[in-house]
This record gives structure tokens, sequence and C-alpha cells, in this order.
């Protein structure tokens, strides 16, 4: 479903079906889920232009899109090393066919609700040195329910990682209950319970507790450093996508 809102070509009829489903709820659905992918892509760009950041854990990678990580990171910092964690097995495959370019990207299948497991990986520990690393957390939060307890998984993940690392969220979120409650259960419906809820903005905003946020702090994907690229226009306000990046 993500692929085909992202207008990529990796997807099935019952994901369109579904997604057709989806935005008879949510119609400014294909708007936000651009918008998040901008934003991961203009926080990775910050993080290697402006902070030099050589070292990144994308974690639910999902399929490969057409600007991964480990791309844009290179535009900025040429020796970047990449790691892609996802649990879904099709993914995984897709990934290493895709992005194991070389031996600076690893596709790791994990489950990134056990950070033990990615961190404990042994090609994991072949590849990351103790430099500065960004963990990336791109439309994946929500999918995970309140018993997998996403702001754990993050703490979790922040005290694994090197001193003076980043962690950069995007998250669906609402301040409409409607919304909230109904795509939340459409997205249960859809996925037989393998998915969480959208949230509100103030507990995403907790998920950066204790960390650094850089500016302009945590706020609407559409507002964080936008840089001249077109986005697509979100039509309505029934939900967004919210997101920060926080030093550690």
């Amino acid at each position: 479903m993500y692929e085909y809102l992202l207008g990529g070509a990796e997807h099935y009829q019952s994901d369109r079906d579904a997604c057709a489903r989806l935005l008879r709820l949510a119609p400014s659905g294909v708007a936000v889920v651009r918008n998040c992918r901008a934003f991961l892509e203009r926080a990775v760009r910050v993080l290697a232009e402006e902070h030099g950041v050589t070292q990144y854990i994308d974690f639910g990678v999902g399929l490969p899109a057409r600007q991964n990580v480990h791309q844009i990171a290179r535009e900025h910092v040429p020796r970047a090393r990449v790691i892609y964690v996802d649990i879904d097995p099709m993914a995984v495959a897709h990934g290493r066919l895709v992005l194991e370019e070389d031996r600076r990207t690893l596709v790791v299948r994990a489950d990134i609700t056990r950070p033990e497991t990615v961190f404990g990986d042994a090609e994991v520990r072949r590849l990351l040195t103790p430099e500065p690393t960004a963990a990336l957390f791109g439309s994946v939060l929500h999918c995970l329910t309140d018993a997998q307890a996403p702001a754990e998984l993050v703490a979790g993940v922040r005290r694994r990682l090197p001193p003076g690392s980043f962690v950069a969220i995007s998250h669906l979120v609402s301040d409409d209950e409607r919304v909230r409650r109904e795509v939340s259960a459409l997205m249960g419906e859809l996925t037989r319970g393998r998915w969480g809820r959208v949230r509100q903005p103030g507990e995403v905003e907790g998920y950066f507790a204790g960390m650094r946020l850089l500016e302009p702090g945590v706020t609407d994907t559409r507002s964080w450093r936008p840089d001249g690229r077109l986005l697509p226009p979100q039509r309505t306000d029934e939900w967004t996508g919210w997101c920060g990046v926080a030093r550690t």
C-alpha cells in the first residue's frame, strides 16, 4: 500500500483496492504519505551535509524507493554506510537485489521491536563503527501497536547508538478522533491486526524525550526544513505527518 501511494510499481490489485478504501476515509492520504517520504529525504540530506553523518540505520525500510538513503547521503558523504532493516521477507529479498550495492550497504531481516537483535547481528557489527549514527524511523512507528511500545523502541535504539548520534521520526497523526479511530480500524482489518494506530501529535513529541531537537522542532512534515522542491499539496487537514530530528 505504501509503495502504491508513493507512486511506485511494486503492488498488487489487493493493495490498490485497500488504498481505495483508505482514501475514501482520508482523501489526503497520497499527499500525506509523499510528504512523509520527502521529509525523510530532507532529513538525510541535512544530517549528511550539515552534520557529516556517515552511518544510517533505516528501520522498517519496506520496498526500495527511487531515492534511497545511501544514494541521498552519498551526495554529500561519499563514504556513507547504510543498514536497512525490515521483517518482511519479500521486502528483504527485494532489497538485497536492489540495495546491497557494495560493502557499505546492508539489508538485514530483523524485528525492529527487538533492537538488540539488530545491533547484535554480526554483519551489522562489521559495518558500524563508533561514529555518530542516524537512526531513521520513517513512517514505521504508527505500524506498531501500543503493546509493541514504540516509545520504548526509540529509547532502546537511542541507548545503543554512539555518542552524538541522531534520531529522525515521521508518524501519521490527527487531531480528529474519528479519523484516528476509523483509519486505525481499517488498517488493522487490512493487516489482520498487525498495525498500530494513527496517534496524536503530542504522543509523537514524547518519542524525543531526553534528546535535543534540531530546528524547527517537532512539526508537520511540510514545515520541516522545506527546501523548495515541489511537494504534492495536501488537500485537507483530516490527518498529516508529524516529524522531527534530534541529537541523542
